[in-house]
């Protein structure tokens, strides 16, 4: 049987707060070990990676390179394929700004979706306004969902990169992304998976996906902030120049030209973050040690128990009108209450101590899609409990008695 309360012990702002936390779609909180190992560092062997040949430098480069290990083994690839970065946005503009200038041409195309989070649509503009390639849309339906049988038609001979998010931040929408890699493979386009919501809740493994680029950031998987994961195949890193110039990524450096150096280093410039880098390892070892299809099943059942609690309120309207025991579905609500303003909701909410997110959630063309400027969003983890999904429904009802 799992034991909640045992593993909410391994989460201190939760006790010490009294918080009913209902973000994490924004935010993981941490567990002790992370917390911890980032103290253990700056305490006992702060020191500079890949430079020194001290003890504590050694040691230093040893854990942050565990991270690489822990996360390759995590996607299943090899570690030469794992670039340390400062998050999901800047894994995104890496491939964007790198494949700029080694593949993409003016005229070329790039396919995203209506779905994307800003972070995997600006760069794509940024790109399109200064390499004149051509930016496209897979549509969302009414329902929420991707119309796939949209993206033969968008495909051309100039198609060069499908980017498409695998979960929605905002609706929980799991998207078909096997598919879509398959009919990119089929007409030679690469591809790139963020990965930011799905990876702490789906087994992601890179080979069988056969993606060409995935991207996370470690603070939406129980560890620090500061620091994400690109993924990339090591043959398309190899060819691809590098994203900054700075330390550590050269092999030489004349006065005339310089050199770079292997993937990954090729795209860690100068001092890294180490202290987060190596706080994310023991996160995934964390996740790994927790994570099990009982574990999964908890927050399937949480979040069912959630939306039967959401439906009964009056005047409520959840996004999108899908059938939410679709097991293509994750732990996250979005939802408007009539004549209730999801920002005066949530601040209202905050007072009580019960944290959730109202506003456009970097996913503006998705709230266009379905007229409205702001949405309240509730998105769960394993550390949730339906006591507290009781209180956050008895707090919203007395909430709407003040506000209309």
């Amino acid at each position: 049987m799992y034991d909640i309360n045992k593993l909410r012990e391994d989460f201190p702002i939760l006790k010490k707060n009294n918080l009913v936390y209902l973000d994490n779609a924004s935010t993981t909180q941490k567990p002790n070990i992370v917390i911890k190992t980032i103290n253990d560092f700056y305490k006992n062997f702060n020191a500079n990676v890949h430079r020194g040949n001290y003890d504590i430098a050694e040691k230093a480069t040893a854990k942050y390179e565990n991270t690489r290990k822990e996360t390759a083994k995590l996607l299943n690839c090899s570690s030469n394929e794992i670039i340390f970065t400062k998050g999901t946005t800047e894994s995104i503009n890496l491939v964007a700004s790198s494949l700029a200038d080694s593949l993409l041409r003016p005229g070329d195309e790039v396919i995203i979706s209506e779905m994307e989070h800003h972070s995997n649509i600006i760069p794509w503009q940024l790109l399109a306004d200064k390499k004149k390639i051509n930016l496209k849309y897979i549509p969302i339906s009414k329902k929420g969902t991707l119309q796939i049988e949209e993206l033969s038609r968008l495909i051309t001979k100039k198609t060069r990169l499908i980017s498409i998010t695998h979960m929605s931040n905002l609706l929980g929408i799991i998207n078909p992304i096997e598919d879509i890699i398959s009919i990119a493979k089929n007409n030679n386009i690469l591809t790139l998976i963020d990965a930011a919501q799905s990876i702490s809740h789906l087994d992601i493994d890179v080979q069988n996906l056969d993606c060409d680029f995935l991207v996370f950031s470690g603070h939406k998987f129980l560890g620090p902030t500061g620091v994400g994961i690109l993924y990339g195949k090591y043959d398309l890193l190899e060819k691809m120049p590098p994203f900054l110039g700075g330390g550590h990524m050269i092999k030489e450096v004349s006065m005339e030209k310089s050199t770079w150096g292997n993937p990954p280093f090729k795209f860690e410039a100068g001092t890294p973050n180490i202290a987060p880098v190596i706080g994310l390892g023991e996160a995934i070892k964390y996740y790994n040690k927790i994570h099990n299809k009982e574990l999964y099943q908890y927050l399937n059942t949480l979040t069912n128990y959630m939306i039967g609690k959401l439906i009964t309120i009056p005047n409520i309207q959840i996004y999108p009108l899908v059938k939410y025991h679709d097991k293509r579905k994750g732990p996250i609500i979005a939802f408007k209450i009539k004549d209730v303003h999801p920002f005066d909701l949530a601040k209202l909410l905050g007072t009580k101590g019960i944290c959730i997110r109202a506003g456009h959630h970097c996913t503006q063309p998705i709230l266009k899609k379905f007229n409205v400027t702001s949405l309240n969003r509730v998105s769960l983890y394993y550390y949730n409990t339906k006591e507290e999904i009781d209180l956050f429904y008895k707090s919203i009802l007395d909430i709407v008695k003040i506000l209309i």
